[in-house]
């Protein structure tokens, strides 16, 4: 098993177990059935393929021969898709979407109604207000490491840029855009001045 099918086996198991429970997903499924999204892994041969049924997505290994819709990326990008980034991925480029553009927009949708609810899944095992609790404390973990990974980025750009001078700040690139703007309107001013001087030579 390759490791985009190792990622994504399990995943299918659970979207159809979501689909079964939700009804705008098993809608989207029937006005699907029959659509193939191959899924590759960015630079290799490896892929797997979505095939939509009436009823939940089958994975089938390998890509398909003219799928509907083709998604490229790298393994932590889809990473990143399951774990609800999956906007992001596409609006940066690290996922790359061909094919039928009404199609994707809405195997787009079906996955999004098919993503799990964590807290709802967990509430089954250890009861509402446990799962509550956990979901509160994830989601607060969520938005520390978002916080810790932003003044992360913001300390390692500052030593870099005030510290080590090795990457220059935006007022850097300001200062030097205006000097060569300065050089430039200069070098017009000489090659004006000598044209006129050759003119009445």
């Amino acid at each position: 098993m390759n490791p985009l099918e190792a990622l994504l086996r399990p995943t299918a198991r659970v979207l159809n177990d979501t689909i079964a429970d939700t009804t705008p997903a098993r809608e989207l499924c029937r006005e699907l059935a029959g659509t193939r999204a191959t899924v590759r892994l960015r630079g290799t041969t490896v892929a797997v393929t979505f095939e939509v049924g009436d009823d939940g997505l089958a994975l089938v290994p390998g890509a398909a021969d003219d799928p509907d819709i083709a998604i490229t990326g790298a393994l932590p990008d889809f990473v990143r898709v399951l774990a609800g980034s999956e906007e992001d991925a596409i609006r940066d480029g690290s996922l790359e979407l061909r094919g039928d553009a009404e199609r994707a927009a809405a195997f787009r949708r079906l996955l999004r109604y098919a993503r799990p609810d964590a807290e709802e899944h967990l509430s089954r095992v250890v009861g509402d207000s446990t799962a509550h609790a956990a979901g509160r404390f994830a989601r607060r973990l969520g938005r520390w490491a978002r916080g810790a990974r932003e003044t992360m980025t913001d300390n390692v750009r500052e030593y870099l840029q005030e510290e080590r001078r090795v990457v220059p700040t935006r007022y850097d690139v300001e200062d030097f855009g205006g000097d060569v703007d300065r050089l430039r309107d200069d070098v017009d001013r000489l090659a004006a001045r000598i044209q006129r001087l050759e003119g009445g030579a």
